[in-house]
């Protein structure tokens, strides 16, 4: 997207996106609710974002050609290094090509290891 969004809920996040866009970014929000079932769904920079523990636990995005996940900066980065090895990464960042199958089961892991990572924030 070009310009930053004005929406107010993830329904109209994925509304402005093409069908096949669309369908993985449902995807995605079901894979995370799934692995996080107490986070709460709201809208923070403009993007999708999923809170738990009143931190923030992962946002992700629609682009062009990938979608951005978010995980927020944490210790997911040394735990998955191997398996995101293959994507374009940055701090805090991954990107998974729309030409490619997502990998489900990693982002799936990777949402675990955040409320693990909040939980244990929450508790000190």
């Amino acid at each position: 997207m070009a310009n930053r969004s004005k929406v107010t809920t993830i329904d109209e996040y994925i509304a402005e996106f093409p069908p096949e866009t669309q369908e993985l970014l449902e995807e995605m929000r079901a894979v995370i609710k799934g692995a996080a079932p107490g986070a709460t769904e709201t809208i923070s920079y403009a993007i999708p974002t999923f809170d738990l523990y009143g931190r923030h636990l992962v946002h992700f995005a629609a682009f062009k050609n990938h979608i951005g996940f978010y995980p927020v900066p944490g210790g997911y980065e040394e735990a998955f290094k191997e398996e995101l090895a293959p994507y374009k990464q940055g701090k805090g960042s991954v990107q998974f090509p729309l030409n490619k199958p997502i990998p489900w089961d990693l982002i799936r892991r990777m949402v675990e290891f955040r409320v693990q990572e909040n939980a244990a924030k929450a508790s000190q």
